[in-house]
């Protein structure tokens, strides 16, 4: 039989990754931002517009878009791109 000892220290260790490990699930769970992708319903409360401003902004070619069956989703970079004013 081989036994380990379990000191504090090495209890805090794993409670300090396991703390961090929660809070990334936690902000990528929690925050739109935290995510690479977002539907139509999150970018319009992200950029405070309208269904026909972001329907504009798609026919335009101004924000880049995926359409997988009835959603239509957008990358948190494209939209970071649009406010920093690098769209093309």
């Amino acid at each position: 039989m081989n036994l380990e000892i379990i000191t504090k220290e090495d209890l805090r260790e794993f409670e300090i990754k396991l703390l961090t490990e929660i809070k990334k699930l936690v902000q990528l769970d929690g925050q739109g931002a935290s995510k690479k992708w977002l539907k139509s319903n999150e970018v319009r409360k992200l950029l405070k517009i309208s269904p026909g401003t972001l329907q504009n902004l798609r026919i335009n070619g101004t924000l880049n878009f995926t359409r997988i069956g009835s959603i239509i989703y957008y990358k948190l970079e494209d939209i970071n791109k649009l406010l920093e004013g690098g769209v093309k």
